[in-house]
């Protein structure tokens, strides 16, 4: 079986980011850059899918800047046979990204994606479900365990109060939350092999997608700064501060 894994670059998890001064992004100049979280832990639920032998060859995809190739050789170097990169300096929406992948679904016909929930840096947890909806698959999103049988996946994910197993038909796409794994370090044997596998480049415009944006980012600040708390002595002060100094109730 053939798999599909997503990965984007984004600013390291360990790296606090900075609004550019004149408020119109995040500052990504002279900043480390990795794989997304979530994505890394899709491609390591992957890679154990074939160390099992359901799955027969991993194909790593990123869309973005020349620079997203070595986010697509850490992929290549955690077990990854392939990689496609579909180059463009735009920042791609979610549903420009969706498409593109659709067109690389179709191009490569895999019968499982397996991404990440959101991407850290935007957070919007769109792309998944959206690209399930062009294809028309089947979607298991936020995956905390993933068991693939004949022409089906058992999908567990978390919801309120509770776990939740779904059966799902193959081809199917299926988002990684947290908990579905803990990602391997790549070897330095594995680092060189990644070297040299194979890394196709595409254009938006190959796959036939404009990725022109649709939104306009009207400003970007930083969050205001938190007050520090208080101690109160007993449940009285408490409820009299709530309502006479936060009139809350």
């Amino acid at each position: 079986m053939k798999l599909l894994v997503p990965v984007k670059r984004v600013i390291d998890y360990n790296v606090k980011p900075r609004v550019k001064a004149d408020g119109s992004g995040v500052e990504l100049t002279g900043v480390k850059m990795s794989m997304n979280p979530f994505d890394e832990i899709a491609v390591e639920e992957a890679v154990r899918l074939k160390e099992k032998g359901i799955v027969t060859e991993i194909i790593a995809v990123s869309i973005g800047v020349t620079q997203a190739q070595e986010t697509l050789r850490t992929a290549l170097a955690m077990g990854a046979d392939r990689a496609i990169l579909v180059l463009t300096d735009a920042s791609p929406e979610p549903l420009a990204v969706a498409k593109i992948l659709k067109a690389l679904v179709e191009k490569e016909a895999p019968q499982l994606v397996i991404m990440g929930k959101q991407a850290i840096d935007d957070d919007m947890n769109a792309t998944g479900q959206m690209l399930a909806g062009l294809l028309g698959w089947a979607q298991g999103t936020f995956a905390s365990k993933i068991e693939i049988t004949d022409g089906s996946a058992m999908v567990t994910r978390e919801v309120d109060g509770g776990l939740e197993t779904l059966a799902i038909t193959l081809p199917a796409i299926i988002t990684a939350d947290l908990r579905l794994n803990e990602p391997r370090y790549a070897s330095l044997p594995n680092i060189m092999k990644a070297r040299k596998k194979p890394l196709e480049i595409l254009a938006p415009g190959e796959l036939g997608v404009d990725v022109s944006p649709r939104l306009t980012t009207i400003k970007v600040s930083e969050p205001p700064t938190r007050k520090s708390g208080i101690k109160v002595a007993s449940i009285e002060e408490l409820v009299s501060k709530l309502r006479q100094e936060a009139k809350v109730i």
